[in-house]
């Protein structure tokens, strides 16, 4: 199973809202999601907890991609413009720093216009225990 496969299966609460891992690489990955009625929150625009948790799963992708199982321990997101029904959101994570024991990484959330929605950092931490897949496509 890739990674790619295995996230989108594995990651049930990411999966329940409708993110899925689009594209995974080594040091990148993509995660989308079209905003729909049950996103919203009072105020009529994307909740920003469906944001984040697009976000967490590009995340979660770039942060195991090196076999090892990998967990976010900080995570700080900015929202700069709301998402509106109907918008399919783009999270791309990019790996800054592989480092042995805390990878640092940001995440970007765009729209289908390609207009920046949120922009988020996240430190993980990895543990001393395997994270098998096969490819990441």
């Amino acid at each position: 199973m890739t990674l790619l496969e295995k996230l989108n299966l594995e990651d049930r609460f990411a999966a329940s809202i409708g993110a899925q891992l689009v594209h995974v690489e080594a040091g990148m990955a993509k995660a989308q999601l079209r905003v729909e009625t049950h996103h919203l929150n009072g105020g009529g625009v994307c909740q920003g907890g469906v944001m984040y948790t697009l976000a967490d799963l590009a995340f979660a992708a770039v942060a195991n991609s090196h076999g090892i199982l990998t967990l976010g321990i900080s995570n700080t997101i900015t929202f700069l413009k709301s998402a509106q029904l109907g918008d399919t959101l783009t999270a791309v994570c990019t790996e800054v720093l592989d480092h042995r024991k805390l990878p640092y990484c940001d995440i970007k959330i765009f729209n289908q216009n390609d207009q920046l929605l949120a922009t988020m950092t996240g430190l993980a931490y990895r543990l001393n225990r395997d994270f098998p897949y096969d490819g990441f496509m």
